[in-house]
């Protein structure tokens, strides 16, 4: 095999930041390091590119071997170089992102990989740099929410508003005016009210709402502006 004459040889891995919606909240999977360095501590999904292999097709590899799950869309997220990332060897990493409904995949997820589902904004220390990488994450999330109702496709059949707003304020790790969250969601018209209504959070009761499927995929966009600029929700998050 030919090489490069005096270059440095380097290792190039994978992370995956996988966000999950479980009816409730956003969440952030994890799993415990199985090797040196940090070993046991908490880390993102992760591995090392194999000679053979693509960055797409080692994260789809990783994320399947130490958790289960598979047939994920993911998209690239950055590449993170810095030279002192990694404590043992020069090591950049690909960094990948996916978001899914957690219910979906609820099967898939094996137990015996010990992969565990963490609230977004409270999860425990993790590894090198995946803390920035999970930011950074977040922050593109919050930014494509802000002009595209990409977190409607995470709801069940039906939902009511609360459990919308809940969604939305676990994202953006802030609290909506209910009001002004209700009448905002409503003037898109992409939600139809049901008759039943949720009694068991209220004695009053919540009513049920589902996607207007047509509306949603004849007008992607009818939330921008939905959620303030997403820049200006920065400060007093992830403090």
């Amino acid at each position: 095999m030919k090489r490069y004459s005096q270059q440095t040889r380097l290792l190039c891995a994978v992370d995956c930041i996988i966000f999950g919606f479980d009816g409730q909240e956003m969440k952030l999977l994890l799993i415990q390091r199985g090797f040196e360095p940090c070993k046991g501590k908490w880390s993102l999904v992760g591995g090392f590119i194999q000679e053979h292999e693509s960055a797409e097709d080692a994260a789809s590899r990783v994320l399947k071997d130490l958790t289960g799950l598979d047939g994920l869309y993911m998209e690239q997220l950055h590449i993170f170089s810095s030279p002192t990332r990694d404590t043992v060897e020069r090591t950049i990493s690909v960094a990948f992102s996916a978001l899914i409904d957690i219910q979906k995949y609820k099967q898939q997820l094996h137990e015996d990989f010990h992969a565990v589902w963490f609230p977004i904004n409270q999860h425990p220390e993790l590894i090198f740099d995946h803390e920035a990488m999970v930011n950074m994450a977040k922050e593109k999330l919050r930014y494509k929410a802000a002009l595209h109702p990409l977190l409607l496709e995470l709801l069940p059949g039906k939902f009511t508003l609360p459990q919308l707003q809940n969604l939305y304020e676990s994202v953006y790790n802030t609290t909506f005016d209910k009001g002004n969250f209700s009448r905002k969601i409503l003037s898109t018209k992409l939600l139809v009210k049901l008759t039943d209504k949720d009694k068991l959070s209220s004695k009053k009761g919540a009513f049920y709402y589902k996607v207007d499927k047509k509306k949603y995929n004849a007008n992607l966009h009818a939330f921008m502006n939905f959620v303030p600029d997403p820049h200006t929700l920065q400060s007093g998050v992830d403090q």
